[in-house]
């Protein structure tokens, strides 16, 4: 993360969401992950990237969709992002909460 930018600099809503998806970068995507004792790999990134260029096409996202996206199936998506998988793999993309997450 850049010196001029914190992640207080940054505007969530009350879940923990992104509210200003110009805010994200891939820095700001690994202080997220640290603070929830994840260090992010190149596959962290590209189911990351997945997950903002689905949304920026106006796609439905689902863990099915995750699994089907060819890049890691169901299982390795929870091993990714432990718990509940995309509602913090979106956290970390910094796209708002899917509609498929309760």
């Amino acid at each position: 993360m850049t010196e001029e930018m914190t992640l207080s600099d940054i505007s969530f809503n009350e879940e923990g969401y992104m509210t200003n998806l110009d805010q994200w970068t891939p820095d700001v995507a690994r202080e997220l992950a640290r603070a929830n004792d994840i260090e992010l790999t190149d596959k962290h990134f590209e189911v990351l990237n997945f997950l903002r260029e689905a949304t920026s096409n106006g796609e439905k996202l689902s863990i099915r969709r995750i699994g089907k996206s060819g890049i890691v199936d169901i299982k390795g998506f929870y091993a990714l992002f432990p718990g509940a998988p995309l509602k913090l793999a979106s956290k970390l993309a910094g796209i708002p909460k899917p509609t498929s997450c309760v």
